[in-house]
């Protein structure tokens, strides 16, 4: 069992940056493949990006490749995603997961979610 809380959302303008976080409770993190995952209001949950459990291997989505980054750190059970250059389209209630498999994790197959944070970009 692996509970999962994000931290760090908040309001920021256009342009700006903010880094979330994600702490874990439980066993096995550096076991699981962890991700980051939005959703905005009316749109379906889109996959953000994804880490490996070693953290040597990462993915994004196209839309923010070159402006988040995506890193842990096994010895904290922690998972941070670094938003720079912000754009209003990312704002969304992020959350980050934990699954068994950095492929599935990708497509949201996930065995745990974190309650969201909410990440608001103006203007």
């Amino acid at each position: 069992q692996v509970q999962l809380v994000e931290s760090g959302g908040g309001l920021v303008q256009a342009g700006g940056s903010l880094r979330l976080s994600c702490a874990a409770s439980g066993r096995g993190f550096s076991s699981y493949a962890m991700g980051w995952f939005r959703q905005a209001p009316g749109k379906e949950r889109e996959s953000v990006g994804v880490i490996s459990g070693s953290g040597s291997t990462t993915y994004y989505t196209d839309s923010v490749k070159g402006r988040f980054t995506i890193t842990r750190d096994n010895a904290k059970n922690t998972m941070s995603l670094q938003m720079n250059n912000l754009k209003p389209e990312d704002t969304a209630v992020y959350y980050c997961a934990a699954g068994t498999s950095f492929g599935g994790l990708w497509g949201g197959s996930s065995a745990y979610w974190g309650q969201g944070t909410q990440v608001t970009v103006s203007s």
